[in-house]
């Protein structure tokens, strides 16, 4: 069997982190989301074919052309314009009966197995507020009569949650853009039930969305819950605390005076304390330095990251190549106590979360006794001065305020680690379009 993994877009929601990486590839908990969802696929599944379009390169770099035993197929989608149209793309490479789903969601092998038992057939989630979500209208005997995108009146509370078992015989039908002016996945479904074909539902018992820049810190937690058993693989000091399940890679060093409590993954080559506090639900990609006296909690750092000594990284999610000067200060709590907003497409919007901390994107940099408040993002490439307080995001190529012109970027950045791996020239003048 095959699956189609859907992992073209470009994730703007996902931003700062999606300036400089595809949303699928992503790192966190040891590994990506990508790599995560073919881990879990069923043995029977044996090709997968990935839509790639945005940084494809980077999926490409990551995944190769066998992952996990499975042979890789790549089908480009030049244009982003749905998942219906990404379908389209794959008519001629999909064979019989195959699976689809999307490139930036955790699925459950558990619950992709269950679909082999139907012909047609979705994972679905009882949802609270359908209205956020595509829904599916069934029969009394479960199977599904109607399909409405964010219904405004209550019709279903039975949500989409972009996984299929699908077979060649939808693409008898042709799609027409919805109002959104894109080719939907869903519109094949509503021909097959309008034809009377039976489409049934399995309700799925895992599975984490990842559409902004605070799931990613979710699907953190929830990946390192999974651990069962620790693995220390690198030097720790013999007065270091550790306690809980953690993961300790080669050639990471643990310093006298560090406590850790797991579950934590700390990667390759790292140099950790002295004297650190490493708190629960934090994940450390390789070649990361944290200094003396730092506390991290609950938060994702990746990797060739730097944070100096006295600083507190909580509930906050810290790229590639970032380096926070010392002492600095990520708050993660209102005073108010009310649940902190995130600016997402000049919009503010409500993450539910009463603690979260920053979104630093990568190669960003902050001055001494930086203090960044709740919400905050920092796009790639971007300063701030010491001592200052950053109460707004600040955008890529920025000092605080100020634009950076591409020529003084260029002094700035010479000499860093794996620049060649990133396109900043190509994402400068790219942002200079929007």
């Amino acid at each position: 069997m095959q699956v189609v993994i859907l992992a073209a877009g470009e994730g703007v929601r996902m931003r700062p982190f999606t300036y400089t990486n595809s949303k699928p590839v992503i790192k966190f908990a040891g590994t990506t989301v990508l790599e995560h969802n073919i881990r879990e696929l069923p043995k029977e599944v044996r090709e997968v074919i990935i839509v790639v379009g945005y940084l494809q390169e980077k999926i490409r770099k990551k995944i190769g052309d066998e992952f996990d035993g499975r042979k890789i197929t790549y089908v480009e989608q030049r244009k982003q314009i749905g998942n219906g149209h990404a379908m389209m793309l794959c008519e001629k490479k999909v064979r019989g009966k195959f699976l689809v789903f999307n490139g930036d969601d955790l699925y459950s092998g558990k619950d992709i197995k269950k679909l082999f038992q139907h012909n047609l057939c979705a994972l679905v989630k009882k949802v609270a507020d359908p209205s956020t979500f595509g829904v599916y209208i069934l029969n009394k005997k479960g199977k599904v009569i109607g399909f409405v995108e964010k219904p405004e009146k209550f019709v279903s509370d039975i949500a989409n949650i972009g996984c299929y078992l699908l077979d060649k015989r939808i693409f008898k039908y042709q799609l027409k853009k919805s109002e959104r002016g894109e080719y939907e996945i869903t519109d094949y479904i509503k021909y097959l039930v309008k034809d009377g074909i039976d489409f049934e539902i399995e309700k799925t018992s895992f599975w984490q969305p990842i559409g902004y820049p605070w799931n990613i810190l979710d699907a953190n937690s929830i990946l390192l819950s999974f651990i069962k058993k620790s693995e220390i693989l690198g030097k720790v000091a013999k007065d270091a605390e550790i306690s809980g399940l953690v993961k300790i890679g080669k050639g990471t060093t643990i310093g006298p005076g560090v406590v850790i409590e797991g579950p934590v993954i700390i990667g390759e080559n790292c140099v950790i304390g002295p004297n650190c506090f490493i708190r629960l639900n934090t994940s450390i990609e390789s070649n990361c330095h944290i200094g003396h006296a730092v506390e991290i909690k609950n938060s994702v750092i990746m990797k060739n990251t730097s944070v100096s000594h006295l600083s507190y990284v909580g509930d906050s999610v810290l790229g590639e190549n970032v380096n926070f000067g010392a002492g600095t200060i990520t708050a993660n709590l209102r005073h108010d106590g009310n649940s902190i907003g995130v600016k997402i497409k000049d919009q503010i919007v409500d993450s539910t979360k009463e603690k979260l901390g920053c979104f630093i994107g990568d190669f960003s940099k902050t001055g001494v006794n930086t203090s960044l408040y709740p919400g905050v993002k920092l796009g790639p490439f971007s300063w701030t001065y010491p001592g200052a307080c950053i109460k707004r995001d600040i955008e890529p190529f920025h000092i605080e305020k100020e634009k950076i012109s591409f020529e003084k970027i260029e002094g700035l950045i010479k000499g860093e680690r794996l620049i060649e791996d990133y396109d900043f020239e190509g994402l400068y003048k790219r942002l200079e379009k929007e």
